[in-house]
Formats: C-alpha cells, structure tokens, sequence
C-alpha cells in the first residue's frame, strides 16, 4: 500500500486519539462505583425476598394474636356473667354450686389462654424486631446506593464529556490519513487495539521489538510512500525522526 508520509505520521496522532477514547471506554466500565452497586443490588433483593418472608410470617402471628387476645376475651366475658349471677345470689343451691365450679373452671382455662396469648405476642415481638431490623439495612442500602448512582452518573457525565471532545477532531484525521489507508489501520486495531506505531530506534512502539537488520535495510531502501507492518505485531509501522535507519 502507497500512502504519502504525511499521511503515514497522521495515524499516530488518530492513534494517540483512539488510544485516549479506549481509555475512557475503559473508565467507564470500570467504574468504582459499579461493583458496589452491583453487590449492594444483589444484597437488597435478597433483603427484599427476606422482608416479604418476615412480613408474611408477622401478618400470621398477628392474626393469631387477635385469635388469642379473642379467646381469652370470650373466656373472662363468660366469667363476668357468671360471677354477677353468683353475686346476686339467685337460683337454688346446686346452681349457684354449679357456677361456682364453673368459675373455677373458667379461671384455670382463662390461665392457659393468657399463657398462650403471651407466648404468640412473644413470637410477635421477636418477628417485628426482625422485621424493623431487615428495614433499617434497607434503608442503609437504599440511600448507600443513591449515594453510589449519583457519583456514577456524575462520573460518566464527565467522561461522555472527555469522549466528545477527544472524538471532534476523528473525522478530520481520518480525511487527513486518507479512507484506504485508515481501513488498513482500523481493521488491525480491531484484533490488537493498536493500529499503528511509531518506529523509534529500530524498534516497533506496538511490540517494542527490534526490527531485524534486514527488514530495517527494506525499509531504509523504500520508497517515502511506501507503507511497512511490524513482521511480530502485523501492526503499521511509521517512520519517524527517530527511526534510527
């Protein structure tokens, strides 16, 4: 391929451009940011899947709750009637006797509600503070990653930034290089992610190899024009001030 030397020296420069457009590319998806975000999203679903668990087992144990606190209820009610009928001293002897067994019984059966009542409110108390426990981390989740997603999208606001401007003066190297001879150097960067290097002191700057003598003898002998690919790297080779040759 034939392409004027000064066409040759402008892939530098477009690969000094690209080379600073892949470093952002890279900043940009490796921000600090998104591996944070990434395993504080990972623990909030889990903390979500854990608080609907939570929740739903809360909502059982607070009907059982209001089951009990029912019961126990029904039980001191029925006691009432049946200590006002007792105090009013009506009925025979045996009924009267017959309340007072009752009450008895009342009284023993009400005792066990209680402690039934005690043991689920107790239940109750410990998935609640489960419940307030897996909300206030969250909580602390949710506003870690407002913190993170406000940082990141301030962080790629200033990279897009970076990119358009480093990216305004593409085309016009590309005009400048010429079309046929940036085909070349974009298909190489597509296997290498660089398309062209500098020859400075018989070495490539892509590989940094030395070239061997005879190839630096082919080059030396060529025509200006005439443009060379590192044997190693397969990569564009510019000659330079520097070559050495």
């Amino acid at each position: 391929m034939k392409a004027e030397p000064g066409q040759q020296a402008k892939l530098l420069d477009l690969q000094a451009l690209d080379t600073r457009l892949s470093q952002i590319a890279h900043a940009r998806n490796t921000l600090p940011q998104l591996a944070e975000i990434a395993d504080l999203e990972g623990k909030a679903s889990l903390l979500d899947d854990q608080l609907v668990r939570s929740r739903t087992e809360l909502s059982d144990i607070q009907r059982e709750v209001i089951k009990a606190d029912g019961d126990v209820q029904q039980v001191r009610d029925r006691a009432t009637r049946d200590q006002q009928r007792l105090d009013s001293g009506t009925g025979s002897a045996k009924d009267l006797t017959a309340i007072q067994h009752e009450l008895e019984s009342l009284a023993r059966r009400q005792s066990e509600l209680e402690d039934v009542e005690l043991e689920v409110m107790e239940r109750a108390e410990a998935v609640q503070s489960d419940v307030s426990e897996l909300e206030r981390g969250r909580s602390e989740i949710t506003d870690r990653l407002t913190e993170l997603e406000s940082a990141r999208d301030k962080r790629l606001a200033e990279l897009d930034a970076d990119e358009a401007e480093v990216a305004a003066p593409r085309d016009d190297l590309v005009v400048s290089a010429g079309v046929e001879l940036v085909a070349l150097y974009d298909k190489i960067r597509a296997t290498s992610g660089t398309g062209a290097a500098p020859l400075r002191q018989r070495r490539c700057g892509g590989c940094q190899l030395e070239l061997n003598p005879v190839a630096l003898r082919v080059i030396k002998s060529a025509p200006q024009d005439e443009v060379h690919r590192c044997e190693e790297c397969r990569r564009i080779l510019v000659r330079t001030a520097e070559s050495g040759l």
